[in-house]
């Protein structure tokens, strides 16, 4: 059902604009809706108003969705007489077309805002009338650090967990528990427990300094910096725990619920020859039976 009276199509290219996906995968309105006044100004307002949205899409992505945008919408148009393309959609475009934005290959190399809606797939989450539930990341989509992790950006498995996590089954694991992230990156899963679904206290955990650090400021834009609800440290693997940090989070926030989506060990090169080493003389024995 529509909120408010918008077209459910509208609501999910919204929902998929302000998660940045590609052009050419976004579900474009269709033509009776894109010619319509009141959904061009609708578009406006939520897509590219800044008073309206403080963490919106880049300006280089913005314009990489306006331009087809405005295409569609003249395609759209039946009655010229009648029907017009919105001043402000226009006015936009000419803002990012004279400002100074950065290439195609810089940009996404850049830190982005992401938005996520968070709707539980069962419906099991009440949803406003007038807003629905989000968390909003800063990431850098296409970057990779270089100590090799990936945790930059929120990957597909943590998107799978979240929805599952968003039913009534999965945050019957969540409210009022202790839950430990392992291999955290962005945050989405810790935030996701900690503002939407309840948990008692959550502690984020990630193999890289870099990409702990750069949480704090995903905690941030979440309301979650003041460390009440939310504590974020490095966690490396394959190490003793006793005596550590942990032992002492643990001591104070005991973890009913561990979670960790996509997570993995990157060796490093010297680590990869000796495995390899390890490995050849079992496959030389058994190519020789």
């Amino acid at each position: 059902m529509a909120q408010d009276g918008i077209d459910p199509q509208l609501l999910i290219f919204r929902r998929q604009y302000l998660q940045l996906f590609e052009p050419a995968f976004l579900a474009w309105p269709p033509k009776q809706l894109l010619r319509d006044a009141d959904v061009q100004s609708w578009l406006y307002k939520h897509l590219f108003n800044t008073a309206v949205h403080s963490y919106l899409p880049s300006g280089r992505y913005q314009l990489r969705v306006l331009k087809p945008l405005l295409a569609k919408i003249e395609k759209a148009i039946e009655d010229p007489n009648q029907d017009e393309i919105d001043d402000d959609l226009m006015k936009h475009l000419s803002f990012l077309i004279s400002s100074d934005l950065p290439s195609e290959g810089t940009a996404v190399q850049q830190r982005s805002y992401v938005t996520f809606t968070t709707l539980s797939p069962d419906g099991s989450r009440s949803v406003s009338s007038t807003s629905e539930p989000t968390l909003t990341l800063l990431e850098r989509r296409n970057l990779i650090s270089g100590s090799m992790t990936t945790g930059f950006r929120t990957w597909e498995a943590a998107l799978h967990l979240g929805s599952y996590l968003l039913s009534a089954d999965g945050q019957t694991l969540i409210k009022g528990k202790g839950v430990l992230e392992l291999g955290c990156g962005t945050g989405f899963l810790s935030i996701l427990c900690a503002k939407q679904l309840g948990a008692s206290h959550v502690t984020a955990t990630d193999g890289d300094q870099g990409v702990v650090e750069q949480l704090k400021d995903n905690l941030f834009l979440n309301d979650l910096d003041d460390g009440k609800q939310v504590y974020s440290s490095v966690l490396k693997w394959g190490h003793g725990l006793k005596g550590t940090w942990v032992e002492d989070d643990f001591d104070e926030h005991p973890y009913d619920t561990v979670i960790g989506a996509d997570i993995v060990r990157v060796l490093p090169p010297s680590e990869i020859m000796l495995a390899n080493n390890d490995v050849r003389p079992t496959i030389e024995q058994r190519s020789r039976r």
